[in-house]
């Protein structure tokens, strides 16, 4: 019999396919448009020089605001959105390597960071070239560009222009080819599958530590614990943005390094490391983080409330009855 002081997990056998694919890509999109500002900013914060621009994420926020308007906050976004055809991709591949991972090993632990790991692999794999041509964009700034490519008009004349996809990826097929749109892509392998694999055994760990706690300091009143007594929905939007922050912090320095990587075209990772530490020493790892949790904190707590939720209106019919929340 199922325990209901523990949080149930929605495996992909017991989901309706079709209602998690449509409500997966509306639920995606409503978070894009409500981090994506804290996305640019923690990338120009990464690639800046030192505090050459901005001083930090509300100043970046500020000065942004002020001189590009809301439009500066969404450069890229259009070109972004193309991230959500591998948003799927990771929440499908998650899944199904959850459900081929319990037929050797059943720990939970197990299953959600191989799961993690493998999911990040495949989007990253159609996320890189998304990220390099929208992060260009991003670096577009009025009157000038952060980033290698300026946009230009007919006349090639530098002006900036929001919106101009198709002059930045000539420009990046010119100066690179097509080994180009895939610069930064060990460098990002390196930043997300380990971010990935460790926020979901991180997820898991937190939303389960109250009750453990709980078990510890009153062992005999946790017979009596009733459904109510433990706020499941609650929990989970709790350990969601722990987990992002613990995952965030422990894999920023690799995310400055891509970013840099990516906009700056620079080839190697290493130099790229020591170029950094000579430039700004230890701290210069830790650029954009704030940004990085600001915009993982509400995120994850809509992603996390979101896919939990998802998961439940995308249950086959003859289970929703089955299921305590």
């Amino acid at each position: 019999m199922e325990d209901k002081r523990n949080i149930p997990i929605i495996e992909w056998e017991h989901l309706d396919k079709r209602k998690f694919y449509v409500f997966g890509i509306c639920m995606t999109m409503m978070i894009r448009v409500s981090v994506y500002p804290f996305t640019l900013i923690r990338t120009r914060l990464q690639v800046q020089k030192g505090k050459s621009l901005y001083n930090g994420t509300f100043d970046a926020f500020v000065k942004i605001l002020r001189t590009e308007g809301t439009a500066g906050l969404y450069r890229g976004f259009l070109v972004n959105t193309f991230t959500l055809i591998s948003g799927q991709c990771y929440v499908t591949t998650y899944e199904l390597t959850r459900k081929y991972v319990s037929r050797y090993n059943n720990n939970n632990a197990v299953k959600s960071l191989v799961a993690g790991g493998s999911a990040s692999l495949v989007a990253q794999s159609i996320t890189v070239p998304i990220d390099v041509v929208s992060q260009h964009l991003m670096m577009q700034r009025k009157g000038e560009s952060m980033g290698r490519f300026k946009v230009r008009n007919r006349d090639g004349k530098r002006v900036l222009v929001f919106g101009q996809t198709k002059d930045i990826i000539v420009q990046i097929f010119k100066a690179d080819g097509f080994r180009g749109f895939y610069r930064g892509y060990v460098a990002s392998l390196l930043t997300y599958i380990p971010n990935s694999a460790v926020w979901w055994p991180f997820y898991h760990f937190y939303a389960a530590a109250p009750l453990k706690l709980y078990s510890l300091l009153f062992p005999e009143q946790l017979s009596s614990l009733t459904p109510k007594d433990c706020p499941h929905l609650l929990l989970q939007a709790i350990s969601g943005p722990l987990a992002a922050a613990t995952a965030s912090t422990l894999t920023n320095p690799m995310d400055v390094i891509r970013a840099r990587v990516q906009v700056e075209g620079k080839s190697s990772i290493i130099l790229t490391f020591k170029q950094l530490m000579a430039e700004e020493g230890p701290w210069g790892l830790t650029k954009g983080l704030s940004a990085r949790i600001i915009s993982a904190t509400p995120s994850t707590i809509v992603i996390v409330v979101g896919y939990e939720t998802l998961k439940k209106l995308s249950l086959r019919p003859e289970l929703v009855d089955s299921r305590h929340w």
